[in-house]
C-alpha cells in the first residue's frame, strides 16, 4: 500500500499540468532525474507498451503497469551485474532468459548489437532496459498476430505494411 502512495506522489509530480496523464517528454525528464537516460523514442515505446486506452499518454494505472515491468527488469539486472554496474553478453543472455525471452544466437547478437550504445559489450542499466522494452514490444506485436499461440505467424503484405507503419515497436 505504501508503494502505491509513493508511486502516486511521483506520478502527480511528473503530471505537472495536472491532466491525470503524463506524456513521453514528461516521463523522459522524470526518468532522467533517476539517472536513466533514454532517447525519446524508447520512452514513447514504454508508453505504447502500456497505453491500454491508446490515447498516446500514460494514466496512473498504465504507469503502475510500466513500473512493475521496469522493477522486474531492474531487479534482474541487479542480480547479475555483480557490482560492476554493467552486464556482459553472457549476463545479458542469462537475464533475458530469466525474464522469459528465449532468443536464438543470431537474434540475440543482433539485438545486443543494436542496444550496446557504446559498442563495448557492456550493457549499463539503461541499455538493458531499452533492450527489454524493445523485446517486450516485439513480443506484444508478435502475439497480436499469433492468434493460434503456436509461436509462428504468417503475414500477408497488408498485415506487414500495417505492422511496419502503425505498430512501431
Amino acid at each position: 500500500m505504501e508503494n502505491a502512495r509513493v508511486l502516486r506522489d511521483w506520478f502527480d509530480r511528473v503530471d505537472s499540468d495536472k491532466t491525470g496523464s503524463i506524456t513521453a517528454p514528461q516521463l523522459k525528464s522524470a526518468l532522467a532525474v533517476g539517472n536513466l537516460e533514454f532517447p525519446l523514442t524508447v520512452v514513447q515505446q514504454m508508453i505504447r507498451m502500456y497505453d491500454f486506452d491508446r490515447n498516446g499518454t500514460m494514466s496512473f494505472e498504465e504507469f503502475v503497469a510500466l513500473n512493475k515491468f521496469l522493477l522486474k527488469v531492474q531487479q534482474t539486472f541487479s542480480d547479475l551485474e555483480r557490482g560492476r554496474g554493467f552486464l556482459v553478453h553472457d549476463d545479458v543472455y542469462q537475464a533475458l532468459v530469466k525474464l522469459g525471452f528465449s532468443l536464438d544466437s543470431p537474434a540475440f547478437y543482433t539485438a545486443c548489437e543494436s542496444f550496446d550504445q557504446k559498442k563495448n559489450g557492456r550493457f549499463r542499466l539503461d541499455d538493458f532496459i531499452s533492450l527489454c522494452i524493445f523485446l517486450q514490444s516485439a513480443r506484444n506485436l508478435f502475439n497480436s498476430f499469433d492468434t493460434a499461440k503456436q509461436g509462428r505467424v504468417t503475414l500477408d503484405l497488408n498485415q506487414f505494411v500495417y505492422c511496419t507503419a502503425n505498430c512501431r515497436i
